[in-house]
């Protein structure tokens, strides 16, 4: 549900994701979600421009941050291992990801 900034809750899918060589994995925010993500914290985020969030995926939910890439154009949200294997995602797969901002 990719609503109105008031919500402060949205849902997409998006590909999972290695960060270079690494073990990270990742999902890009799409571009319009992380404009109304960055509406709606204003200048009300964490260290390194993070924004604190409730993140489900599948039957898994768990607290984490969303941390802004200048390559990406927005913001791009860490899956953890423990996630992956839960909820069967493999790199390259999409995720169905919903994300709710939680207080700071």
């Amino acid at each position: 549900m990719s609503g109105p900034a008031s919500a402060q809750q949205w849902s997409f899918s998006a590909p999972l994701w290695r960060w270079r060589e690494g073990t990270w994995r990742f999902v890009t925010v799409p571009e319009a979600v992380s404009d109304e993500v960055d509406e709606a914290v204003g200048d009300l985020t964490g260290g390194f421009g993070s924004v604190r969030v409730e993140v489900t995926v599948g039957a898994t939910t768990w607290l984490t941050s969303l941390f802004p890439s200048a390559e990406a154009g927005a913001y791009v949200l860490p899956l953890k291992k423990a996630v992956r294997v839960a909820e069967g995602l493999a790199d390259d797969a999409a995720a169905e990801v919903s994300i709710r901002l939680v207080g700071r």
